[in-house]
């Protein structure tokens, strides 16, 4: 659709701004200073860890060591956790879980090495060497060959080992201004065909309550219209709705639905050409609601019969337009003179055109051959019907204009009623 609609900097009390108010308040909102809460909280924890630690380390006095040099290697020894933990946070799952799996191996190795030097004649700072030499080299070496054969293994790989399985994640579609107004994504939701999470992004909801909004009486009908779409989508059981807050950047709402669904990995639905041509240019998936229903139409074969109502006429002289259930055009040739009559048609073409589909037939032979013998009962009909009138017309004007008087003797030679003439 047209995205010529100026933006309205305000916020009127009008119905529809209450109606959109509403779709607010039922909807999941996402704060925009919620990873910055977060980040935070992460440092007040970070804090909290460094000071437990050196006062552990200050009460306890490791090492030998008493009052600020105790607090001072507890300090550190949180740093070294602190930095670990920056570090893990880069690595990715499956590095981790390469890496520990081979630690505790390595660990496990070592542990029979030290049983074997437990058993030897060696000195006891010389068997206490080689055991704690053992448990680092072979715990380093189980981490980095873990990790670096990381890549075999998958996070997946130990479902088999839970009774209980997370539930599959639900994939996010965008829902676009048009086909809000369109409508027919509640039939197709109602219908139980698009499954995930429906979200309508702010600036789309914002949009769609301006051209509510809208002086023009007919964009003014849309906009309602498609409130009352999402409205009716919020409600159904089956059909979890989200709106999401508006993101920083700045620009037309096209673009910025694809860039939302590209950093989403989610998917747009839409009936906007243009919109459908640039999102599957830039590599995101979009769910065209005009190919779904062009790819429902009723499918005919040259051959096939049908019956249909002319309801007007065609661009040629003989030409008859019809329509399907669907909406298909049916252009049956022969079929001017049968308008808002049920004809049996036989196709003869299909064509695949820009707006849709089109069928092309023509009239069968037996209308074709008793739509004349009509027309001439009817006009020989109408012929007999004028000539006996003209007839009865110049018979009485040869005699007058009417039939003559008799007598009072012939009126009782020839009574009305004649009796029998057995009487």
């Amino acid at each position: 659709m047209s995205r010529n609609t100026p933006e309205v900097p305000r916020r009127s009390n009008s119905p529809d701004s209450r109606a959109t108010a509403a779709i607010e308040d039922k909807s999941i909102h996402w704060p925009a200073g919620r990873a910055s809460r977060i980040a935070w909280d992460y440092w007040v924890v970070r804090a909290f860890l460094i000071a437990c630690t050196a006062a552990v380390s200050y009460t306890l006095g490791p090492f030998g060591l008493h009052g600020l040099p105790a607090a001072g290697v507890g300090f550190l020894i949180a740093l070294l956790v602190l930095l670990a933990e920056l570090r893990l946070r880069r690595a990715a799952l499956s590095g981790l879980l390469g890496g520990a799996f081979g630690a505790v191996l390595g660990i496990f190795a070592a542990l029979l090495v030290t049983l074997v030097i437990s058993r030897t004649n060696e000195p006891e700072p010389t068997k206490s060497f080689l055991e704690f030499a053992s448990l680092f080299a072979l715990g380093y070496l189980g981490l980095v060959v873990g990790s670096g054969r990381s890549e075999k293994l998958r996070a997946g790989s130990f479902s088999h080992f839970f009774e209980k399985q997370s539930a599959p994640e639900q994939s996010m579609k965008l829902l676009d201004t048009s086909v809000l107004i369109d409508g027919r994504i509640a039939e197709i939701c109602d219908a139980q065909f698009l499954d995930g999470v429906l979200s309508v992004p702010q600036f789309v909801l914002r949009e769609l309550q301006m051209v509510a909004d809208s002086s023009d009486g007919l964009k003014r009908q849309r906009g309602r219209r498609g409130l009352e779409v999402l409205q009716r989508m919020q409600k159904m059981p089956g059909v979890e709705v989200r709106i999401l807050e508006d993101s920083a950047q700045a620009g037309e709402v096209d673009h910025k639905l694809v860039e939302l669904a590209r950093r989403l990995g989610a998917k747009i639905v839409t009936n906007d050409f243009n919109l459908n041509k640039v999102a599957t240019v830039q590599g995101v998936p979009v769910l065209n609601v005009n190919q779904l229903a062009n790819a429902l139409k009723t499918a005919v074969l040259p051959g096939e019969p049908l019956r249909v109502l002319i309801t007007r006429e065609g661009k040629e002289a003989s030409q008859g337009v019809a329509y399907l259930d669907d909406g298909t055009m049916v252009v049956v040739d022969g079929a001017r003179r049968m308008v808002n009559k049920n004809v049996d048609v036989t196709v003869t073409s299909v064509h695949q055109t820009t707006a849709g589909k089109m069928i092309f037939g023509r009239l069968e032979e037996r209308a074709e051959q008793a739509a004349p013998m009509l027309r001439q009962a009817a006009v020989a009909g109408s012929g007999d019907g004028g000539g006996g009138t003209r007839a009865g017309a110049s018979g009485r004007a040869e005699n007058g204009g009417r039939l003559p008087e008799r007598s009072p003797q012939e009126r009782q030679r020839n009574p009305i009623f004649p009796t029998p003439e057995g009487n």
